[in-house]
């Protein structure tokens, strides 16, 4: 293997303050003191503000920012609020226009990005940006402010994911969503359906051209003092080009002293008939008027997307405080006298510019001109000043193109730590991608963000794949490295479900070498915590996180992140809970989440787990209708980015406390999502309860055939698992579904041979969760058998468990009629005051009867909930109206899964429902063929 290149980067700059994004894409360019607005333009948009689309389309030149930044300051005082993003090159990349995206909405208010910044980093395939996408239009419509989103120069995206995630935006726009195009190309979305529905604004060149009269405003603007007839000759030259009519009035400024009608007339004629002649007129008139040393400053800036004065002192190699006062100086010049320099931002002291299009493309030109090492010593000293200012992302372009990329490579290495522990591992990848392949291959610290890349990705066959190469090229003496491999293996193992390939590599994390890095110290105490709740020692999982010192980055504590502080928190929490504590789980469990949730994206992990954990507590403490709230919402986000044991008890949470709210489809579609998501990344265990918690489901409706049909595919499941885990898994929830086959079928004897070794291996292994409810079926089963003194036995044993676990939930779901069985021991028997009381607890905690008094009302009400649907909705009713399930209807209709949720979203609120029973009660009635014939 190649060593990675020793070459550093010389100037150095401390973490914390590395910015990888360019703010000033976030905001709109500052119109010139001499700009002249074009008010019947203006006018129009302002008419029209409320359409949901507007494209401003044209060649360069015709001033389709300058309107869009004074429409945008007209609708500032009616109560709008605009969210920037200025588009380059750099950005036609779904991963960082996403970046950009949520960040410039951010700026508006940081809340409405919040949920889709935290689905950051977990792909650019089509679902995972379908995801962000519907995170983001979520936030927005909860925004309850009118929002319009400026996307300027779009024109460079290219990416047909990018273009994708644009479509979605329109088509699932809220109310109070408006976009805004500026393109010198049409934009590559269909708005066909908003076209038909008015809701388009298109404005092109014969828009944005200035009439006579706004091209003479314009040129006394420039001029002071225009005659008539020459504007008039100039606003039928340029045919109302506002670059044009710029560029002529730099011209008659020079020239136009003694110059005569016809003689300007011709010299006109000349320069606008052929864009050679044209391009080099641009050359002559513009360059020109520069002088040597301005010329010097410019031409050097123009392979900066942005820059400043004492960005330009250095490029033009001189020395930055000696020299950026009289750049300064010039620029603000160039900038008063119109010639195509463009203010965009005030940071501080300094003013960030850019170059008008025309005439950066002519800068451009004379500067590839220069011989490769002029251009290379160029950037070289662009990426040194990038550094030392903490503009990370400009500092790794410039480097790769000084033909540096070892020391760009360097950069990024000196960065991903900070990164990673902020949040921005998609930053990271971002910044990688910039990197040539071979560059990347010889640095094993990036190899290593590469595979933790593929892990959150959940692409763990790459992510295998990846550790295998790194073990194979190190050296022997690398301990550092071989034990950060020995982590990712971990962490492998348990997003793979691999309980047993974890606890195996237990040994080889007990002793981190000296000098590991905090990252990984971190996440092996995540993992060691993890690996000992699985052996039931909670003690010693807890004494990890407490007893051990926190880790640092940079000498700052580690919070987020699936390795930091506020995950082992909620280790601390589920520690308790697995030991029955649940009233500390929960205390623990919502301090952590309150301050993941404080913390934003770099907290996504913590956050999604101890929501996971904290829902799970509140539906065991039978509190179904504030796990549903807590949960619900994030459940496309936990899906993402938690850990399949996290996915695994939010989705069964979420199907039960449906099941008790009487919601049966919806209960069976999140067991359905268990499935798919378990089938699709080879998590037999995931699958197997899923498996298992429909048998349970299906035999409380009575439907036995259904149940046989998934017994049996969960018996030919466990049948494929390796002898070295026939106790765990898949074989735990074959015996758990068979023992509710037995009870329900009546096969008493069989039932009780299946529960007695089934109660010894938890109560060996520490599930004393698991026991209490085992031995309430115990005690079922032999009160069915007339053995009273055992059922008696059993039951006691279990309430005593129960009450010392905190256990509700698992105690009512244990078997239909083991609160019967509660019932008449607790009258039979004289329990102690403390059993007593959590029989009452029991007892209230059944469901009451549904009311149905109000169901004919509920029945009128679903016409005109009906009649709100859009065309698309309806499709969707129609087919629910089938009991068809979410996977189904997308594919009927050609769409995603995300979707057909989002729609579903929809139709509940149109029709004042909060989920699919709801909603079939409501469209029972429908006449779809009258009813709906317009829709």
């Amino acid at each position: 293997m190649t060593e990675t290149s020793s070459a550093k980067p010389e100037p150095t700059s401390p973490r914390a303050t590395l910015k990888p994004l360019v703010t000033s894409k976030l905001v709109p360019p500052r119109i010139g003191r001499k700009a002249v607005p074009h008010e019947p333009l203006l006018a129009r948009l302002m008419a029209e503000r409320r359409r949901r689309c507007v494209v401003l389309q044209s060649p360069a030149g015709y001033g389709k920012t300058t309107t869009l930044v004074a429409w945008g300051q007209a609708l500032t005082p009616l109560g709008y609020h605009v969210a920037w993003l200025s588009l380059d090159a750099d950005d036609n990349d779904p991963g960082t226009w996403i970046d950009y995206l949520l960040a410039s909405i951010a700026n508006v208010d940081p809340a409405i990005s919040r949920e889709a910044m935290l689905l950051e980093g977990v792909g650019t395939d089509q679902e995972a940006i379908e995801r962000i996408v519907i995170a983001l239009v979520r936030g927005i419509a909860r925004y309850r402010r009118e929002l319009v989103i400026v996307l300027d120069d779009l024109h460079h995206i290219t990416d047909s994911r990018i273009w994708e995630a644009l479509q979605w935006l329109l088509d699932y726009a809220p109310p109070n969503l408006h976009l805004a195009f500026a393109s010198r190309s049409v934009p590559h979305v269909s708005l066909e359906r908003l076209r038909a529905e008015d809701q388009t604004l298109e404005l092109g060149l014969a828009d944005l051209r200035l009439s006579p009269a706004e091209a003479e405003r314009f040129l006394k603007a420039q001029l002071g003092d225009v005659e008539p007839a020459v504007a008039q000759r100039l606003h039928a030259q340029t045919d109302g080009w506002v670059a044009g009519l710029q560029l002529f009035s730099v011209f008659l400024k020079k020239k136009r002293p003694g110059m005569s009608a016809d003689a300007l007339d011709a010299a006109i004629r000349e320069q606008v008939r052929d864009p050679q002649a044209f391009s080099a007129y641009f050359e002559r008139e513009v360059l020109s008027r520069l002088s040597p040393d301005e010329l010097e400053l410019l031409t050097p800036a123009a392979a900066c997307d942005r820059f400043c004065a004492p960005l330009c002192a250095v490029l033009a190699g001189r020395d930055e405080a000696a020299a950026s006062g009289s750049e300064a100086a010039l620029l603000e010049r160039l900038e008063n006298d119109n010639l195509f320099i463009i203010s965009i931002e005030q940071q501080g002291a300094q003013t960030w510019y850019r170059l008008h299009p025309l005439l950066r493309e002519t800068l451009l030109a004379r500067f590839e001109s220069w011989s490769t090492g002029a251009r290379r010593a160029v950037h070289a000293r662009a990426w040194k000043w990038f550094l030392d200012h903490g503009h990370l992302d400009e500092a790794v372009q410039h480097a790769v193109r000084a033909g540096e990329p070892a020391r760009a490579a360097a950069l990024v290495e000196q960065c991903a730590t900070s990164l990673f522990a902020n949040g921005d591992l998609a930053k990271l990848v971002t910044l990688v991608r910039l990197l040539p392949p071979e560059q990347v291959e010889a640095s094993v610290p990036l190899r290593m963000w590469m595979a933790r890349q593929h892990l959150y990705h959940r692409d763990f066959a790459a992510c295998a794949a990846g550790v295998d190469a790194l073990e194979h090229d190190l050296p022997a003496q690398a301990v550092n490295e071989r034990f950060t491999l020995v982590v990712l293996r971990t962490v492998l193992a348990i997003q793979r479900d691999d309980v047993d390939g974890a606890m195996g590599l237990l040994p080889q994390l007990l002793s981190p070498p000296p000098g590991t890095e905090g990252i990984t110290l971190a996440a092996c105490n995540n993992m060691l915590s993890w690996i000992y709740m699985q052996r039931g020692e909670y003690e010693r999982a807890r004494s990890i996180q407490i007893d051990t010192k926190r880790p640092t980055i940079d000498g700052v504590p580690l919070m987020g992140t699936s390795a930091g502080v506020l995950q082992g928190q909620c280790m601390v929490g589920l520690s308790h809970a697995l030991e029955g504590q649940l009233l500390q789980a929960e205390r623990v469990y919502r301090s952590a989440l309150r301050e993941a949730e404080a913390r934003g994206k770099s907290c996504a992990d913590p956050a999604c787990l101890a929501a996971a954990l904290l829902g799970e507590v509140l539906y065991e403490q039978n509190q179904n209708e504030a796990a549903r709230e807590l949960l619900e919402g994030r459940v496309d986000l936990l899906e993402r980015v938690s850990i399949p044991d996290s996915v695994l008890r939010v989705m069964v949470v979420l199907s039960g406390a449906h099941w008790q709210a009487g919601h049966h489809l919806e209960a069976f579609a999140y067991l359905d999502r268990l499935e798919e998501y378990g089938s699709s990344l080879g998590l037999d265990r995931l699958l197997a309860y899923s498996l298992g918690a429909q048998v349970f489901r299906r035999l409380l409706l009575g439907e036995f055939d259904a149940a046989q049909a998934l017994l049996k595919r969960l018996q030919e499941l466990e049948a494929c698992q390796p002898q070295a885990s026939r106790f765990t898994g898949p074989t735990f929830a074959l015996r758990g579904a068979t023992i509710r086959w037995l009870l329900a079928t009546g096969d008493l004897e069989q039932a009780a041979l299946m529960l007695d070794p089934l109660i010894a291996h938890c109560e060996a292994h520490g599930r004393m969760h698991n026991v209490a409810y085992l031995r309430l079926q115990r005690a079922v089963v032999d009160h069915k058998l007339g053995r009273a003194t055992a059922a008696r036995a059993n039951v006691v044993s279990a309430l005593h468990l129960g009450h010392r676990l905190g256990l509700l939930r698992r105690i009512l779901d244990a078997e239909p009629s083991a609160m019967e069985l509660i019932g008449s021991v607790a009258r039979e028997e004289t329990l102690d005051p403390v059993l007593a009381f959590y029989v009452e607890r029991l007892q209230a905690a059944l469901p009451a009867k549904v009311d149905g008094g109000n169901v004919r009302a509920r029945k009128r009400a679903s016409t005109v909930g009906v009649a709100a649907l859009s065309e698309r909705e309806t499709d969707v009713v129609r087919l629910l109206s089938e009991l068809i399930t979410t996977k189904k209807i997308a594919r009927a209709l050609g769409l995603s899964p995300e979707t057909v949720k989002w729609h579903l979203t929809n139709i509940y609120a149109k029709l004042g429902v909060s989920g699919r029973d709801e909603a079939l009660e409501r469209l029972r009635d429908v006449d779809w063929g009258a009813g709906n014939a317009d829709a």
